[in-house]
């Protein structure tokens, strides 16, 4: 039985598409690390003033200087599994007449899972873990003003060896990389914004080159403000995330009711991919440098009439007064009573954002407490399938040492429910 349990594991943490299975690989990289942002609901593109900018936005290094060694450690989706460890390493070091030096490291170790053949036998089990090394630069431009660039190796390891008569084995390594600027003073003396572009790249592939997926590019936009005085510290901020993936499902474009049959001429093909116009019209993504584009109107402009059960055509059933299904030539739902023919709306690309928000009280820069909230609807990080994800937190700073513990609420039984992550940063 070909079969990768981590495949699964590794989904629930994504942006969950709307209309297509997935939108991009190597998605564990979009789990944001550090105690102190898992505290303040995820929070982190304006605020970047620690070793955690190498991650969330580079450009933050350009502000600091000084030196930073930061840990966090967690037992992630601990309702899933109780062996899926997450590890984050960063560093910081100031250089004179260069600029902020620094990086991180991830581990995401998977376990052990078991192997099984093409007839469910079982052949024992092996180890899975997922690893990126980046390296970072951040650079003050003015007083106000930062930008940062971090080059990564990311390399995932979900087994060994293919399953059954597959050639080559379960791993991929590949290279990405972010760029964020950063502007303090932005409209208001206290208000900064942040942005950063992340995984950059081209498409992962693991077996098969021709079911590669895109790398999963993110764009992070924040704002921070920040207010008080020698004792009192409090901060607001506010971010938004983008996965700028442009992923098409199989799809009816010329409204014959069918998907492709066609060539790429327009001649007819049984089991073509593209219509009588030329258009392709069975599932695919674009590449990194269309995408960041495309991303914005995929589900809005350009999705018409979406295979959502991928049997080929669209529709083919209607409903009756008790929402019973009833086939119909020309009905607009298919046999699961989805609705597939249809038109993309904005709607459909709201929802894809991902927002959160997280305020943070610090007293003599000693003690701080945390709250926040995330709000995902299509990755279905929320409570009661309507409402943001409570997150909370506390943090303790003495002689440059510090510590910072985040928490995540949820729903009960939810993968990510309980989640608690522990940080130690040392300033030197």
């Amino acid at each position: 039985m070909k079969k990768y349990v981590i495949i699964f594991i590794l989904l629930i943490v994504s942006v969950t598409p709307v209309f297509a299975q997935s939108e991009a690989g190597a998605i564990w990289m979009l789990i944001n690390p550090g105690a102190r942002s898992a505290g303040m609901g995820e929070v982190g593109a304006a605020i970047a003033d620690d070793a955690y900018a190498s991650y969330f936005n580079p450009a933050g290094l350009g502000f600091l200087t000084g030196r930073e060694l930061s840990l966090t450690h967690t037992n992630w989706l601990p309702n899933l599994a109780n062996d899926i460890y997450y590890d984050f390493i960063g560093y910081r070091h100031f250089v004179k007449n260069v600029g902020m030096l620094g990086g991180h490291i991830i581990l995401l170790n998977l376990g052990e899972q078991e192997r099984m053949d093409e007839y469910a036998n079982y052949l024992g089990t092996f180890a899975s873990f997922m690893l990126a090394i980046t390296g970072s630069y951040g650079t003050a431009l003015s007083q106000t003003s930062s930008l940062g660039i971090n080059v990564k190796m990311i390399h995932q390891h979900l087994t060994d060896q293919g399953a059954g008569a597959e050639k080559g084995k379960g791993t991929s390594t590949n290279f990405a990389f972010d760029v964020g600027y950063i502007k303090r003073q932005f409209l208001l003396r206290d208000l900064t914004f942040g942005a950063a572009i992340t995984n950059i790249g081209p498409k992962i592939a693991f077996i098969d080159v021709a079911q590669a997926d895109p790398m999963p590019t993110n764009l992070k936009m924040g704002l921070n403000y920040t207010f008080g005085g020698e004792y009192n510290k409090i901060t607001i901020a506010y971010d938004i995330n983008k996965l700028l993936v442009a992923s098409y499902p199989s799809r009816d474009l010329d409204d014959d009711g069918i998907i492709g049959n066609y060539n790429e001429d327009g001649l007819p093909q049984i089991g073509g991919e593209y219509n009588r116009d030329g258009q392709r019209e069975t599932a695919y993504t674009d590449e990194w440098y269309l995408g960041i584009f495309t991303s914005w109107i995929d589900d809005w402009l350009l999705l018409k009439n979406p295979d959502l059960d991928n049997d080929g055509k669209i529709g083919g059933y209607t409903k009756n007064e008790d929402g019973d299904l009833i086939p119909q030539e020309g009905g607009v739902y298919n046999k699961k009573g989805d609705k597939e023919k249809m038109t993309g709306t904005l709607g459909n690309e709201l929802e894809k954002l991902t927002h959160n928000f997280g305020i943070e009280y610090w007293y003599s820069d000693l003690f701080a407490i945390r709250m926040g909230f995330i709000y995902d609807k299509t990755g279905k990080i929320l409570v009661k399938d309507k409402w943001p994800v409570p997150t909370f937190g506390a943090g303790l700073r003495y002689a440059g040492l510090g510590f910072d513990f985040g928490y995540t609420a949820g729903d009960p039984g939810h993968p990510r429910q309980n989640t608690m992550i522990f940080s130690i940063d040392i300033r030197f």
